[in-house]
């Protein structure tokens, strides 16, 4: 529910590291539901991401709003769905891209809350796990994304927003709980993202983000996400953080951290 947390950029990393180096996690699958698109540019380039979109290949706009002219026109799941790498070992990360113009679908949002879970219930014996990249207003794709989802993981950046934000998480959440009883989502977890260790703001943000979790019995993550600018340029490049060069070593390893600790929260 804040925007500029780095959930994009925590979601690509973690499509990294299980696809490379994790021994069970190897086939990945993003699903970009911002209309910002900012998941998509990142795995693919912007070059890539330029190409399939001016060969009119479909994205996610296409599922929630598929051109009207026939049913031989309407996108299915797997037409959403191109590959971003394939990695030494059986690794792959897959991507169904995102773009701008997804923002029109909001105009329209009637009837569509589950046309996501449809198509990652086609997709899912493919994939060993799936990140769905949210905007952070609620809307339809908020729903949709839980209709979809077992967990959500949620980045905060330790400000003093961080703490209006997350009391509206819980109520999204208990909202979602009420309205979709035969659907539960599970929080994985609270995850401190752009931590620098520095200033008075940042300690007491922890504090009473830490305050709040507890309150609501949610479970904060050991492992944090430091301040890097290596990840402006892993961005830039395409490449996830461990293989950006002057990447810090402490930086790669607390991601390897993060992801091993991911997988036991959730039990995988």
């Amino acid at each position: 529910m804040k925007g500029g947390v780095g959930k994009s950029t925590l979601t690509v990393q973690l499509a990294w590291h299980y696809a490379t180096y994790s021994d069970w996690l190897k086939r990945v699958l993003v699903v970009d539901i911002d209309p910002q698109f900012n998941a998509s540019q990142y795995l693919l380039g912007v070059a890539k991401y330029k190409q399939i979109l001016d060969s009119g290949l479909s994205t996610v706009y296409n599922l929630f709003s598929p051109p009207p002219q026939t049913p031989e026109t309407v996108a299915n799941a797997k037409d959403v769905v191109h590959n971003v790498v394939n990695v030494k070992g059986g690794g792959k990360i897959d991507l169904m891209p995102s773009q701008i113009e997804l923002a029109m679908v909001l105009r329209s949002p009637q009837q569509k809350e589950e046309i996501l879970a449809k198509a990652i219930g086609e997709l899912q014996d493919g994939y060993d796990i799936i990140f769905i990249d949210c905007p952070p207003t609620e809307s339809l794709f908020t729903v949709s994304a839980y209709l979809a989802s077992d967990y959500a993981l949620v980045p905060v950046k330790p400000e003093f927003l961080s703490t209006i934000g997350l009391p509206l998480m819980r109520s999204s959440l208990n909202r979602f709980s009420m309205e979709h009883q035969g659907h539960s989502v599970e929080l994985a977890g609270v995850v401190f993202n752009e931590t620098t260790d520095r200033g008075e703001e940042e300690k007491r943000s922890k504090i009473e983000v830490m305050g709040l979790a507890m309150g609501f019995g949610w479970y904060v993550f050991r492992n944090e996400i430091r301040h890097s600018r290596s990840y402006s340029k892993s961005a830039r490049e395409g490449k996830p953080i461990f293989w950006t060069p002057h990447a810090r070593r402490q930086q790669k390893e607390t991601c390897y951290s993060l992801a091993d600790e991911l997988a036991k929260r959730v039990r995988l």
